[in-house]
């Protein structure tokens, strides 16, 4: 019900905040959606670089991982960043579905893809699974807790122990190649919800995309099956 003044006219409603109306809009939500998702896209470029240094032998890589925890507070800073970036891209992300579902709450009865690619399709259950991966792996790798013989300040021992289990590795097969499809698309359509690139029909065209998205996969997958084969810390 609207508030009326003394001569009946409708009073004018207290006005949203620039900020807060951006948010609800769902070309705000889109926007936040792109700029967390690279915001994540920037540091899973640093790690994988990171991560690629357990092929030099324990040396460089325990030595990085010292020099980050000698950082002290310091190392929290892009933490709650990543960590405030993964909410908001989440929050976004659900309801922005929640929107469309109500837009069409009854689905089509036959829908054909034409333009939407295999990555965008399966957008929402990458989603969930690299949250599930992204837990597990924190787990499993910072904080040890679910990984048996877990040694503090020693990543590459932990790497090797963590990546001799079949069941682990095959789990994060799959939870990076969906993280990959997951890259490909945000990276492509991050673009387009910035503003900084058009509308592009054509999947092969998307040079930037397939690039970091391959990139980051490929980086990230060699390694469990490195450790499992014996290529890095010899045969088990």
């Amino acid at each position: 019900m609207t508030a009326t003044g003394s001569a009946g006219v409708p009073l004018p409603r207290r006005a949203v905040g620039p900020v807060l109306a951006f948010w609800q809009s769902s070309v705000g939500k889109k926007a936040v959606m792109a700029v967390t998702g690279l915001i994540w896209v920037a540091y899973l470029i640093t790690h994988v670089l990171a991560n690629l240094l357990v092929f030099s032998g324990p040396t460089r890589i325990n030595a990085y991982s010292a020099f980050l925890h000698s950082t002290g507070l310091a190392l929290w800073v892009p933490r709650l960043i990543l960590m405030a970036a993964l909410v908001l891209h989440i929050v976004a992300a659900y309801q922005l579905a929640r929107r469309r579902q109500a837009a069409r709450p009854v689905g089509y009865v036959q829908r054909e893809p034409q333009v939407s690619t295999f990555a965008s399709r399966t957008i929402r259950w990458g989603g969930v699974l690299i949250l599930i991966f992204i837990i597990i792996h924190l787990l499993q790798f910072t904080t040890g807790t679910i990984l048996p013989g877990f040694i503090e300040g020693d990543p590459y021992r932990n790497v090797l122990t963590g990546f001799h289990n079949p069941v682990v590795v095959v789990f994060y097969l799959i939870a990076l190649a969906a993280l990959g499809l997951h890259l490909y698309h945000g990276v492509w359509s991050s673009g387009r919800s910035l503003g900084a690139a058009p509308a592009e029909p054509n999947t092969f065209r998307r040079p930037v995309a397939v690039v970091l998205a391959v990139f980051i996969w490929l980086g990230f997958t060699i390694i469990p099956i490195a450790v499992f084969f014996g290529w890095i810390g010899g045969p088990r």
